[in-house]
């Protein structure tokens, strides 16, 4: 089931108050049109009642589409910094609802998802792209790394991040994105192939692989913020 709840929201144009819907959890099985408005960059905007300026609430809610096998957390990109604490709080949720404290039912779904934190619309987004295109989000991630290394101008700065868009003509279309607005700051392409060369090269990238995979959080941002969390020996 989807949940939604009523809050009141104040237009950043003019300073109306309003009152919307906010989503609490997106259950992508039973609404697949949900997931379709993630990706379209459409759900959870709201037109202001008053000025008619279009308003997008932070993401914070769980998302679930078994079919994927997949379970995500979302939340608003100005979190990120504390990526570690909300891994932890994260990790609490999903034990509950679908891991170890949950009924037997549940962790029967449970032992099957792919469990994934995200910070921003972006970050939500690209996860379901990659979901869609059956590619690994660990592995794009490994490809952004490359990406960077041989594109030494790239715009890297803070609240601004690398986000894979689609394939397109055998081509991986990726996009720099502001991601607070959302704005897209520049766009390219790099053939599939890149891609598949790193996955033949998966020993050399093994160390790499492993922090991006430990915990829910995978993403290339976190190895660019302190020491993060310790490896199991």
């Amino acid at each position: 089931m989807s949940l939604f709840r009523t809050v009141s929201l104040t237009c950043p144009s003019c300073g109306a108050m309003s009152e919307i819907e906010a989503v609490e959890s997106v259950n992508a099985d039973r609404r697949p049109d949900l997931r379709d408005e993630i990706i379209e960059g459409t759900f959870q905007v709201f037109p202001c009642g008053k000025c008619g300026e279009p308003v997008r609430l932070e993401p914070q809610f769980n998302y679930l589409e078994v079919g994927a096998n997949l379970w995500i957390a979302a939340y608003p990109g100005r979190m990120m910094p504390d990526y570690l604490d909300v891994e932890d709080s994260v990790s609490d949720v999903f034990d509950n609802s679908y891991g170890v404290h949950a009924m037997p039912a549940a962790q029967a779904i449970g032992s099957d998802l792919n469990v994934r934190l995200t910070f921003g619309w972006p970050a939500i987004r690209e996860k379901l792209v990659l979901s869609r295109e059956g590619i690994s989000d660990a592995e794009i991630e490994q490809l952004k790394l490359e990406i960077l290394r041989r594109v030494p101008d790239a715009p890297l700065a803070p609240g601004v991040e690398l986000r894979f868009a689609g394939i397109e003509d055998a081509m991986l279309h990726f996009a720099w994105i502001e991601t607070e607005s959302e704005t897209v700051l520049q766009e390219f392409a790099v053939q599939r192939s890149l891609l598949e060369e790193l996955s033949d090269n998966a020993a050399a990238w093994g160390p790499v692989r492993t922090q991006l995979e430990n915990g829910p959080f995978v993403d290339m941002q976190k190895l660019y913020m302190g020491e993060g969390r310790a490896t199991a020996e």
